[in-house]
C-alpha cells in the first residue's frame, strides 16, 4: 500500500526494489565466485605459444597431449588456426573407466581417438562470452556439442586461455561424441 494514500503501486515498487537488491546480491556472488577461475586461466596464458605448446607447458594436460600425439593431430593443432580447444585435464581423463585411455591410445583405435579428440575442437576463436550466447558448437569432428555454462556436460574450470593460434577452455570431463 502507498503510505501516502493507501493505494497499491508503491507496495509493488518496494517489492521491485527488494527483487533488484536480491538480483544484484546474486550477481556479486557470481562475479566474486568467478574470480578464482579467471585467475587460474591467467596462469595458463602464453600468447607466444601455440595450443599444443601451451598444453605441454602447463603440465595438467599430459594425457591430452599423449592422445593428440597418438592421433597424429599435433601438426594440425600447431597450425595457423584459429582453434578453440575444450581441453580436459589429466583428472578428467582419470574419471574414465579403467583401461579406457590405454585402449584408445592403441594404433588400432586411432580413428575412435581422432573422433573423440576432434569433438573437443571448434574451428575459430570462441571466447567464454561467446559461449553464453550459443546453444551448440559445431566441432571439427562434424558433430555439434551442446554449450551453455558447460559444454557437453563438462564444466569449464578455466576459460579464455590464450594461445598464438586460438584459445583453450579447460574442462573437467572428457567429451564423448554422440553415436548418431
Amino acid at each position: 500500500m502507498d503510505r501516502r494514500n493507501g493505494t497499491e503501486p508503491f507496495h509493488s515498487f518496494d517489492q521491485s526494489i527488494t527483487t533488484m537488491k536480491s538480483f544484484f546480491s546474486f550477481l556479486l556472488v557470481v562475479l566474486f565466485a568467478g574470480l578464482p577461475m579467471m585467475a587460474q586461466a591467467q596462469s595458463y596464458n602464453n600468447t607466444n605459444d601455440d595450443i599444443v605448446d601451451v598444453a605441454i607447458a602447463n603440465g595438467s594436460f599430459k594425457t591430452l597431449v599423449a592422445a593428440v600425439q597418438a592421433a597424429g593431430l599435433v601438426n594440425t593443432l600447431k597450425g595457423e588456426g584459429p582453434f578453440t580447444v575444450f581441453a580436459p585435464t589429466d583428472e578428467a581423463f582419470a574419471k574414465l573407466p579403467a583401461g579406457t585411455v590405454e585402449n584408445l591410445l592403441k594404433p588400432e583405435n586411432k580413428d575412435q581417438l581422432i573422433a573423440i579428440l576432434t569433438y573437443h575442437v571448434v574451428p575459430g576463436k570462441v571466447m567464454a562470452g561467446d559461449l553464453l550466447s550459443m546453444t551448440a558448437a559445431p566441432t571439427v569432428n562434424g558433430k555439434k556439442a551442446p554449450v551453455g555454462l558447460t559444454i557437453g556436460g563438462a564444466n569449464v574450470v578455466a576459460a579464455d586461455v590464450a594461445a598464438s593460434n586460438g584459445v583453450i577452455h579447460v574442462i573437467d570431463t572428457v567429451l564423448l561424441p554422440p553415436t548418431n
